[in-house]
């Protein structure tokens, strides 16, 4: 397989027809169709029920493998064909998908090598989904000809607008064949053993390797495996689903001009580095299911959309999938309220979605996702669901004014997959600093305060950022890190969060104090990570008031920078906070602990005026629970609160959703949003 590169800078324009469907139909709303658990005339009742909800999309064939190609080479699509034609008689376009997410049982009893292998050396059933070895080549061949007899049927086929290959690539496998595939890939990586022996610090515990063939998959063991095997077969692993990937897509491509073609990403998943794929699709497609009984529900579903705008470099994407109430994956899986999926979708528009879709049309009758909600419930479409799926496809119609708009940002929050991978491999100082609670705590205050933020790789394009802001970047490599300090250099803010510039690409440690490429620039340096006790320690602060940290600790001097804050006990005098003005008029922080919430918030208040950063209503806070988001000339304003708020605004402005016009401010209901316009005297 051809080495992709490190560093992928995503398309920003929308490509391959994602653009025109858009135009053509406004923004889309949909949802996977499975028609072949239902009779036909069932069929035309979902058809005329699709039209009446302003449904104008729908994914189909995910999962019909066993019926599309009963027999290896024997293929029924008669059945597909009718479903197209039904469905664009009736006007809805239809994202059609190759089913190699779940091989039929043919495949895994006549070819058993088709099935993955577990680190333990467990060959996994078929019985379920996912269980293919991405690197068999019989099922690579089989997923290619069942596409290509997909493509040669219905290519031309007017419903076909866009294309799904697959579905939610992560799937991993140890087995022999991978085992291959890995010795290849890092051949390509390193080309000597020299280099691999050297990257892997194979001189730890004699695991010098002597012969490409000597080289595994990291499987079970007595003890720790080499941790940049790991890393690297994690890559490898992202890699090999992206080529699997892309050879569908060029087929499709090949056999079916100007369609998009795509698959569903899922947030941030540990899987997969989507930086690497985000320049192999034609539109950046996400799956994002909140849930409604966490109270920070609307901010990790904000900072996930934020991911794929900035996996978009900008342009608008698509959420492929939502729930519109209950899953059945979670322990008590609360329904959602009408309030909570009109969020929910709107805040996906908002934040750079051209198109709200959900999982799935008609809730099954059997199977293992029974109880996951669908826009036509088992009591049917006289239900409170469904007529909200119905009032949500007219709201959406009014807000093609939003199509093809961008957002802007000047913060940019950094995040990197290898990094995070690296970060949380066993052994480290402690498994209670998560990279996700970071990347989190810091977003929330820029979300609670309106102000945009694009999520960005550490090598990306950061000269339109005027806030830099890195949670937790443990591995970084040395041109990210002249990326990096450049912000600094050129008069922004950076701001570091604990246990970042560790290792480098290669999760080797840097020697020296650290952070050893920014020190300088933090005006500080470490000597000893310090996890704190339970009990946390105290820190003091005259500028954000005193405080215990929790979780970790570093073992800090201070050299040219200041001390915002210090620890006591143990760490008696040891910088908690550093912070270091630059003769460029630029700012970095270092944060070498975790503060409570609210510490954070200031934390992340005095950055961004030091940056001249203000939320989208200006400088003052937001009530709580308000979120509010500008896309082109739209306002949009989201409350997740079960009460009323009212947010002050700048002059009238008009709603989109229901024509009500605001002069000064805006009285939001309860789970209530609003679309704004500004008018003009």
């Amino acid at each position: 397989m051809d080495q992709i590169p490190t560093h992928v800078t995503p398309r920003v324009e929308p490509t391959r027809g994602f653009g025109s469907l858009t135009s053509e139909l406004g923004l889309l709303y949909g949802c996977d169709y499975n028609p072949e658990q239902w009779s036909r005339e069932v069929w035309v009742e979902d058809v005329a029920l699709m039209r009446a909800a302003g449904v104008n999309l729908v994914t189909v064939g995910v999962f019909s493998w066993a019926l599309l190609e009963p027999q290896p080479g024997e293929f029924d699509m008669d059945w597909l064909g009718d479903v197209l034609d039904l469905l664009h008689a009736g006007g809805i376009a239809v994202d059609l998908a190759t089913p190699s997410a779940s091989p039929p049982a043919w495949m895994g009893v006549r070819w058993p090598e088709t099935r993955a292998v577990t680190a333990d050396g467990v060959r996994l059933s078929h019985g379920s989904r996912n269980h293919f070895c991405p690197s068999s080549s019989v099922y690579r061949e089989r997923s290619l000809a069942i596409a290509g007899a997909l493509v040669d049927r219905f290519a031309s086929h007017p419903a076909v607008r866009m294309w799904h290959i697959g579905n939610e690539f992560g799937q991993v496998c140890h087995c022999d064949q991978c085992g291959a595939a890995f010795q290849t890939w890092l051949r390509a990586r390193y080309g000597t053993l020299d280099e691999l022996n050297r990257a892997w610090g194979t001189t730890f515990w004699s695991q010098c390797y002597f012969d490409w063939t000597e080289i595994i998959p990291p499987r079970a063991a007595p003890y720790l495996v080499n941790p940049t095997q790991t890393l690297d077969f994690r890559r490898f692993t992202s890699d090999q689903l992206l080529a699997m990937y892309t050879e569908q897509r060029d087929l499709v491509r090949t056999g079916s001009s100007g369609a998009c073609v795509t698959t569903n990403f899922m947030g941030f998943h540990h899987l997969n580095d989507y930086w690497r794929w985000a320049s192999e699709v034609d539109v950046i497609a996400d799956d994002t299911y909140g849930d409604p009984a966490d109270s920070d529900s609307p901010v990790r579903q904000a900072l996930a959309h934020d991911l794929m705008r900035g996996l978009a470099g900008g342009a608008p994407w698509l959420l492929m999938e939502q729930a519109v109430s209950a899953v059945p994956w979670r322990g008590h899986n609360l329904p959602k309220t009408p309030g909570q999926t009109r969020l929910d979708s709107l805040r996906a528009i908002a934040r750079g979605a051209d198109g709200s879709c959900f999982f799935q049309w008609r809730q099954s009758a059997f199977g293992s996702e029974r109880f996951h909600s669908a826009l036509v419930p088992h009591a049917g479409p006289d239900t409170r669901l469904h007529r909200t799926v119905r009032a949500h496809g007219a709201e959406l119609r009014r807000l093609d004014r939003v199509v093809g708009a961008r957002v802007a940002a000047r913060v940019a929050l950094v995040f990197d997959w290898s990094s995070w991978w690296a970060a949380e491999e066993p052994a480290g100082p402690s498994t209670r600093l998560r990279v996700m609670d970071q990347m989190i705590a810091y977003y929330r205050p820029l979300w609670r305060a309106g102000i945009a933020v694009d999520i960005v790789s550490p090598g990306g394009d950061l000269a339109g950022y005027d806030l830099v802001v890195a949670p937790q970047l443990f591995l970084v490599d040395d041109p990210d890190a002249r990326n990096l300090r450049g912000v600094v250099e050129r008069g922004g803010v950076l701001v570091l969060g604990p246990f970042s510039g560790v290792a480098d690409a290669d999760a080797h440690i840097r020697l020296g104090r650290f952070p050893v490429q920014f020190a300088d620039l933090v005006g500080g340096s470490g000597e000893e990570y310090c996890p704190l006790p339970d009990a946390g320690l105290r820190v003091r602060s005259a500028e954000l008031g005193d405080f215990t940290a929790t979780v970790w600790g570093e073992r800090l001097r201070l050299d040219d920078g200041e001390a915002v804050a210090t620890f006591t006990g143990d760490l008696d005098g040891s910088p908690a906070v550093l912070r270091r003005r630059a003769a460029s008029g630029g700012e970095a922080w270092y944060v070498g602990t975790v503060p409570p919430q609210s510490v954070l918030d200031a934390i992340m208040g005095r950055a961004a005026a030091s940056a001249g950063v203000v939320g989208t209503l200006g400088p003052g806070p937001l009530p709580d629970d308000v979120e509010a988001v500008q896309r082109g000339d739209v306002l949009f304003l989201l409350n997740a609160a079960d009460e009323e708020r009212v947010v002050a605004l700048p002059g009238v402005h008009r709603d989109l959703l229901t024509a009500v016009r605001y002069n000064g401010a805006v009285l939001l209901g309860p789970q209530d949003a609003v679309a704004l316009v500004a008018e003009t005297a």
